[in-house]
């Protein structure tokens, strides 16, 4: 029996994740599996992997053929790597504690990159939550300018048409003092 090791698809439309399977390359796609080794979801930032390392392990060196995104997501976890260090054992070219210095250098190496991508994207996200803080004080800001020259010109408006309405009124009261004083002559 040819056994792969593949992803199933299950989700909703354009959300989909998929649990990493060992299954019968005669199966159906979401059809019955053997066994289940982890799952693989792209929708988060970066992607979430969760893999049980021993049975992947066990499941490759067995023979059992990864597709060819599984071979990938394996290569990142450091499967097929612990494959080939265990290969260098088995012919001699080293011993199983040097084979676990190897892996455990490439793992810290590969968690330090992992953590500086991490460390650019929660820097990246800061600078442009900040970025679009200071846009909007700075659009605040010109909206509070705008207000205040408003409420400047609707009281220098309201000031204008008072001294008009004072000024009317006093024309007016000098007219009636103009003609009384004329009728008493």
């Amino acid at each position: 029996m040819a056994t792969k090791i593949r992803l199933q698809r299950h989700g909703r439309k354009s959300y989909a994740y998929y649990p990493i399977v060992i299954a019968d390359s005669r199966a159906p796609r979401d059809g019955r599996f053997i066994e289940r080794i982890g799952s693989y979801n792209p929708n988060t930032n970066p992607a979430t992997i969760s893999l049980n390392f021993d049975r992947a392990l066990y499941w490759v060196e067995v023979g059992a053929q990864p597709t060819d995104t599984v071979r990938s997501i394996l290569s990142h976890e450091g499967v097929m790597l612990m494959k080939h260090l265990r290969g260098g054992v088995k012919k001699g070219a080293f011993n199983e504690e040097e084979a676990q210095r190897r892996f455990d250098a490439w793992k810290a190496n590969r968690n330090k990159a992992t953590d500086a991508v991490q460390a650019k994207l929660s820097a990246k996200a800061e600078a442009d939550a900040k970025a679009r803080m200071d846009a909007e004080a700075e659009k605040n800001r010109l909206k509070g300018e705008e207000v205040a020259k408003k409420k400047a010109e609707k009281i220098a408006a309201e000031e204008a048409a008072a001294k008009a309405a004072l000024e009317a009124e006093a024309a007016a009261l000098e007219n009636e003092e103009n003609t009384e004083v004329s009728s008493e002559e």
